[in-house]
């Protein structure tokens, strides 16, 4: 018999008795569905070791690395702490060292921490005002450059969060952060894999983390980075990847405008659509979305049919919140 606990409260797990049916006859209130590892609804994490390989049958590569697991599929080998998805999350507390414009409505928020903040380029965390007002943004640094986390923030017309950031916060403010979450970040496996990414507007932010941590490990396969606007005074860090363009020769850089207006240098064309044309088949590639919701359910629905695996198609789609 093996122990479960969760939130300091533990279960029994039989020997015949995956983790979800242990929970359940713990009257334990877990997300479950089909108990067959087909629909995904009763993952979890484990905290405290790695679990079973057979529990993590179908998962992304960045789930197993984090230890989630499927509760159904799941016979624990050993005692395991485990985290369920809607557990209240962990705040930090961070300064705000560097609140400057990277155009002219998007905002490159820094916050600095005192003890290490371990997360992986391309997540991201929900910040929090003292009023309890929350709102989630993707993580544009990796954790190899300093104890912060770098945020490009749009200004969105009544958005409550994004003007107070722009408008009201100032260096040396604290603010609330949350744990990281999310899948959509680089593992340095497969290295010599081709990897496109693809953004639209603030979607560069966890793109620009997750290019900058590929180079890093020396990622030796083809890389392409297509970040898209209507008007070039929406892009930014153009010069920057620009110059990355020039260090890597595996690195390529197509930052795309949808307006009528197309300076030399550009391409014309919304970045999704010009990417689809450049590749007539990407099997065997890894693909990284973010943006605007319906560019990247598009693409990886366009990218799937050009070959991509479904296993190797990571997306993060940025959702406005009401006013």
């Amino acid at each position: 018999m093996t122990k479960l606990t969760i939130e300091g409260k533990t279960y029994s797990c039989q020997p015949n008795e995956t983790v979800l049916e242990a929970l359940l006859r713990g009257q334990v209130a877990i997300s479950h569905a089909c108990k067959k590892g087909t629909c995904h609804s009763c993952m979890v994490r484990s905290l405290n070791a790695a679990p079973p390989e057979a529990a993590q049958a179908g998962l992304k590569s960045t789930l197993k690395t984090h230890h989630h697991f499927l509760a159904c599929l799941c016979h624990p080998e050993q005692d395991m702490v485990i985290k369920l998805p809607d557990q209240s999350e962990f705040y930090t507390d961070g300064t705000v060292v560097v609140n400057d414009m990277l155009n002219r409505n998007t905002l490159l928020l820094i916050i600095a921490f005192k003890d290490a903040f371990e997360f992986n380029a391309g997540q991201f965390v929900n910040l929090q005002r003292a009023d309890g007002l929350t709102r989630c943004y993707s993580i544009a640094n990796t954790p190899q450059e300093s104890n912060t986390l770098e945020f490009h923030i749009r200004r969105l017309s009544g958005g409550r969060f994004s003007e107070w950031l722009h408008d009201g916060i100032k260096a040396g403010d604290t603010i609330a952060v949350s744990e990281p979450r999310g899948h959509c970040f680089y593992l340095p496996e497969r290295r010599g894999q081709g990897l496109l990414l693809v953004g639209t507007g603030t979607g560069l932010a966890p793109l620009a983390g997750i290019l900058t941590d590929a180079l890093a490990h020396g990622h030796s396969g083809p890389i392409y980075l297509f970040h898209g606007s209507r008007e070039v005074e929406d892009l930014y860090r153009i010069d920057e990847l620009r110059q990355l363009v020039a260090q890597h020769q595996n690195f390529h850089y197509m930052p795309c405008l949808s307006g009528p207006h197309v300076p030399e240098g550009f391409t014309a064309g919304r970045a999704n659509e010009v990417a689809l044309a450049t590749f007539a088949d990407l099997k065997g590639w890894r693909i990284f979305l973010c943006g605007h919701p319906a560019m990247v359910n598009q693409m990886k629905t366009m990218v799937f049919l050009k070959g991509a695996s479904s296993a190797d198609i990571y997306a993060d789609a940025f959702l406005s919140t009401p006013a």
